[in-house]
């Protein structure tokens, strides 16, 4: 599908149209190895705290140097963003680090902190207990946000409030924390898009929000990439123009095989390519939250459902941007859309998810 969706683009920047689906190939194949790899490695590796703080330190830096580089050097950015470094091979996309890193960490910590935790009862005890995991967390989002990348920024805190709601902190709170941060959130939406402040009237995330509600008068403008989603989807019909067909990729939509490709499959394969795509993807989010239920262990269901939001959280944020039903963040659809990064990190989730489950059943046949 990358081929399908990224030909004309090769082609108008002067290069050979398989390039994309060779360098997609290229990532696929080591993706494999990472991900046998991952699978390969004993439990007790993803326990180490030296090695993860080592991955954290990684992470933590790159996204500092995204934010001073884009500080001291806007001209680095690339569609208003500050988001990729440049390591020669591929560019390297920290946010898709982060994601994982995050998971990992409120995994190990949260599942340490479980006793504890059981006993808390009140908001300054809890807050206490995980204050300094949670500054941590909140400055690797900050360093998101500035870049700008809003997407990124939701994404990893639905990944921390749901692992945060999946351990050992009185359901009670969990909702009371979900409740405030949602009120918070609409709040925001709803002021800055009656009575948007003149710093922000020109600010990109702003300018989406107006393409969402208003994607036909903003055609010419914001509303451009939306509006051509929907053509896109809608030429497409029940069952698609074919494969190569594709109308929309041809210079109408900017980034066919990354932001917009699952537009490309509604056109070129229809409802029923759209329906076949998520339905293997929800196959795949529906067995790590089965495996999350089933496990006994604290630690190994954290880290099913922090690997399962993030790629939920990823597919909603894309299918619903294309449908204009949430803003347009720039998220792609993960193992679909084209970019190194998100596939090699993904490639390493499932893995760990696999080592899990192995060890499980290894443990359980040992008992035996």
């Amino acid at each position: 599908m990358v081929y399908s969706a990224s030909f004309y683009n090769a082609l108008m920047v002067g290069g050979k149209t398989n390039q994309y689906l060779i360098k997609q190939a290229s990532y696929a194949v080591l993706g494999l190895f990472l991900c046998y790899v991952t699978f390969m490695l004993k439990k007790k590796f993803f326990w180490n705290r030296k090695i993860l703080g080592i991955v954290i330190a990684i992470t933590w830096i790159s996204l500092m140097w995204l934010f001073l580089r884009a500080v001291f050097k806007p001209s680095s950015r690339v569609n208003g963003a500050s988001a990729w470094i440049n390591l020669g091979l591929i560019n390297f996309q920290p946010l898709e680090l982060a994601k994982l890193v995050l998971i990992m960490y409120l995994g190990l910590i949260l599942s340490i902190k479980q006793n504890r935790l059981l006993r808390k009862q009140r908001w300054g005890e809890v807050i206490r207990e995980v204050a300094q995991p949670m500054i941590f967390i909140g400055s690797m989002i900050f360093l998101v946000i500035i870049q700008p990348d809003i997407g990124g920024a939701l994404i990893l805190s639905l990944i921390t409030l749901v692992m945060l709601s999946s351990s050992t902190i009185p359901g009670k709170m969990i909702a009371q924390l979900s409740g405030a941060l949602v009120v918070l959130f609409v709040s925001a939406i709803v002021i800055i898009t009656k009575f948007p402040p003149s710093i922000i009237k020109h600010n990109y995330a702003y300018q989406r929000f107006l393409a969402m509600q208003h994607p036909f008068q903003l055609e010419q403008h914001a509303g451009a990439q939306l509006v051509n989603s929907f053509y896109a989807i809608s030429n497409g019909g029940l069952f698609g123009v074919g494969l190569g067909n594709s109308i929309q990729k041809r210079g109408y939509l900017p980034e066919p095989h990354t932001d917009f490709i699952m537009s490309i499959i509604s056109e070129e394969l229809g409802l029923v390519g759209v329906l076949v795509v998520l339905g293997l993807l929800m196959i795949i989010i529906l067995r790590m939250i089965s495996l999350g239920f089933r496990s006994r262990e604290n630690y190994d269901s954290l880290i099913y459902y922090g690997v399962a939001t993030m790629i939920l959280a990823q597919i909603v944020l894309n299918v619903g941007g294309l449908l204009g039903l949430v803003p347009l963040t720039g998220v792609t659809l993960p193992f679909i859309s084209y970019g190194g990064s998100s596939l090699l990190v993904l490639s390493v989730a499932l893995g760990i998810v696999l080592n899990l489950e192995t060890s499980v059943k290894s443990e359980k046949m040992k008992k035996r």
